[in-house]
């Protein structure tokens, strides 16, 4: 009798959450208009760095600073009504309509086991990790894991086990590459071709959008069983 064919293990994949599925820099910015005006002056920052200055002493995590007082005072003011906002973080305008439905269905049907990573500042009401459950359930993902991070984003991704981790700072791929066996991919949204080409020699793939992304992480589920195929497309997305 011929033995049942051996199912592969599922493929563990990581999402970032602002700049790759949660548009944090529209909501950033209609705050500082709330406080300010129309005219926006200063740019989004990222929630890892506020999440990182507010977790460690301000000397061993400064806050990049921008070249006036007048725009330092601006993105303290943002910050802080961010953090007195209740629930801030379920307030935030999806990147793509289409992604996070479109992550829920391919995590069915390829039997994925997917992670949403994110460093977040607290806000008033409920914690970052079930405000931003709320928020995924409701752009259409029922029951998903969220880790709420400090430190290397690579650790994370080892810790976890993952696979392939979607992300769009070159700094949290570059952890990934150093600290984990997961293959980065990297958002790059405005054509850069410096970043682009030193994360292809880091062995980082590059997208677009979240959309492109996930059209890899399709073509990839659909080679696991073929190992010539995903080598194929491995060097087609840099990643050997």
């Amino acid at each position: 009798m011929t033995p049942p064919a051996r199912r592969l293990p599922p493929l563990r994949i990581g999402f970032d959450m602002d700049g790759v599925i949660a548009d944090f820099a529209s909501a950033f910015h209609d705050v500082e208009r709330r406080l300010f005006g129309p005219k926006a002056a200063v740019a989004a920052e990222s929630p890892e760095i506020e999440a990182a200055r507010e977790e460690q002493p301000a000397p061993a995590a400064p806050r990049p600073r921008p070249t006036r007082p007048e725009q330092r005072r601006r993105r303290d003011a943002i910050w802080e009504a961010i953090h007195q906002t209740p629930d801030f973080w379920t307030t935030l305008e999806p990147l793509d309509p289409a992604a996070v439905p479109r992550i829920h269905e391919m995590m069915l049907r390829h039997c994925w086991e997917v992670f949403f990573i994110t460093q977040r500042p607290a806000t008033a009401g409920d914690t970052v990790q079930r405000q931003t459950q709320r928020w995924l359930r409701d752009q259409g993902f029922d029951m998903p894991s969220v880790l709420v991070i400090s430190g290397s984003r690579g650790m994370a991704a080892g810790a976890v086990r993952l696979n392939y981790h979607v992300d769009d700072s070159p700094q949290n791929c570059l952890d990934v590459v150093a600290d984990a066996r997961a293959k980065p991919i990297l958002i790059v949204r405005e054509p850069d071709s410096l970043t682009e080409n030193s994360a292809r020699r880091l062995r980082i793939s590059v997208a677009r959008s979240i959309g492109e992304a996930l059209d890899i992480l399709e073509r990839v589920s659909l080679a696991k069983d073929s190992p010539g195929m995903l080598d194929k497309l491995s060097r087609m997305v840099g990643w050997t």
